[in-house]
């Protein structure tokens, strides 16, 4: 892999961090406005202040990874640390342009699915809150979509920038984002019962019903 090709992996990758998590803010920012109120920005459980935290790890290794690869042989894939150290098995120009091309899709299905809940989004759960129930567009077919595309975001990630540090980073993810799934379907059950029971018999939690 020449230079160039590195530092336009390496630029996708921190860029798609940047670029989602401002667009986060940004969504969240509209949803107050909508609402007049927080769309529950500030985790209330023990549980959920661990998987915030977990979250920001996993930001905070998504946009800074980048900055730790290169080192004094980028040809062979070397670098000053094995953890950050590329798989030169996957860094061939057929295995970078997948990468972009789930990242992006990635980040409009993102879009998509913001524009499908409207004011419905949130952050976390607040349960005294009876929030509406979303079961059109990408929520007919998954349940958790916004957490899929994050998971097929770093999927992509990983394959433009293949080290041991970008398959831990998506192991973590995967971890924080079920348990999540897990705590928002709790909330939705009790919420809207029966309707939410039928919705979760014809959908997967992040993955489509065979």
């Amino acid at each position: 892999m020449d230079v160039d090709g590195l530092l336009l992996r390496k630029a996708v990758v921190a860029g798609s961090g940047l670029i989602y998590w401002a667009g986060v803010l940004s969504q969240a920012r509209r949803i107050r406005k909508k609402i007049g109120r927080s769309p529950n920005m500030t985790p209330r459980t023990a549980k959920e202040r661990v998987l915030w935290l977990g979250w920001l790890v996993v930001i905070a290794v998504w946009i800074g990874q980048p900055f730790f690869i290169g080192g004094e042989n980028v040809a062979a894939g070397k670098s000053a640390w094995a953890f950050v150290r590329l798989c030169p098995q996957f860094t061939h120009a057929a295995v970078m342009v997948s990468g972009i091309v789930l990242v992006v899709a990635g980040y409009a299905g993102t879009l998509w699915c913001y524009t499908i809940m409207g004011s419905a989004w949130r952050i976390g759960v607040n349960e005294r809150e009876k929030n509406a129930l979303v079961t059109i567009g990408p929520f007919a077919r998954v349940r958790h979509p916004i957490y899929a595309l994050q998971v097929l975001m770093l999927v992509g990630a990983g394959l433009l920038l293949p080290t041991i540090c970008s398959l831990v980073l998506l192991a973590s993810h995967l971890v924080c984002v079920w348990l999540k799934a897990a705590d928002e379907e709790a909330y939705l059950l009790a919420t809207h019962g029966e309707a939410y029971r039928e919705h979760i018999a014809r959908t997967g939690r992040l993955f489509p019903k065979l």
